[in-house]
């Protein structure tokens, strides 16, 4: 059995990842931003563990994490949450931009920071779900895409600082997905929201698990994955 952590498995892709994860029987620590989210996730995963954290206050994580009991060894860490805000350069103020920044690229990085002693151990792998977006962008998209650009420079030095330890680093970047989060970008965009146009959440969730059940011989580093058509 191995053992997980996972971040935003209340909703979405991150959910589906956690569900394939525990029917086939392993361990699950699910990230909650407070007690509330972490009795709903503990409710609807019987089994997993809980640590309370808000990714939107990086800076308080190692505060948050030293008064909790942690996994003592970790197969992976999966970074899945994120928050996003359209709107143009001219428009967007500090206050949007250090909130993206801070929950898709600080908080990433600092939970790595703290966790690495075990993956380290157990010569684990970190999983970033990125986004197209942190390969190319366009307007209004510029705060986000930065947050997800910066993720994918975060993955890459870690894969060359770690490898040496055994720690396997991929970046997955999803195309369009049916989630809650893509329902909220079609309104931003002023778009009709059609789920039926997107890639299935699940169908992310088998790109994220089969990274993570590659042989040890091999890993995988860069993964695109885009809806059909």
């Amino acid at each position: 059995m191995r053992t997980h952590l996972i971040t935003g498995a209340g909703s979405g892709i991150g959910a589906a990842v956690a569900e394939r994860l525990a029917a086939r029987g392993d361990q699950l620590w699910l990230f909650a931003r407070n007690a509330g989210r972490a009795k709903e996730l503990a409710a609807r995963f019987p089994g997993a563990r809980t640590l309370v954290g808000d990714l939107a206050e990086p800076e308080r994580l190692s505060w948050a994490l030293s008064h909790q009991e942690l996994p003592d060894r970790l197969d992976s860490l999966l970074h899945v949450a994120g928050v996003f805000e359209l709107g143009s350069v001219g428009d967007l103020t500090p206050k949007i931009w250090n909130q993206q920044l801070a929950v898709n690229l600080v908080a990433p990085a600092e939970l790595t920071r703290l966790l690495l002693p075990q993956l380290r151990l157990a010569q684990g792998q970190v999983v970033f779900v990125n986004s197209g977006a942190g390969l190319r962008t366009s307007p209004q998209w510029g705060a986000y895409a930065a947050s997800k650009h910066g993720l994918k420079a975060l993955a890459d030095a870690l894969r060359g600082e770690e490898s040496d330890n055994g720690v396997r680093v991929t970046t997955v970047y999803p195309g369009r997905t049916a989630t809650p989060m893509q329902r909220k970008v079609h309104q931003q965009e002023g778009k009709e929201y059609d789920p039926e146009r997107w890639m299935n959440a699940e169908s992310v969730a088998t790109t994220v698990v089969t990274a993570l059940d590659l042989p040890r011989d091999a890993e995988i580093t860069d993964l695109s994955v885009r809806p059909r058509g």
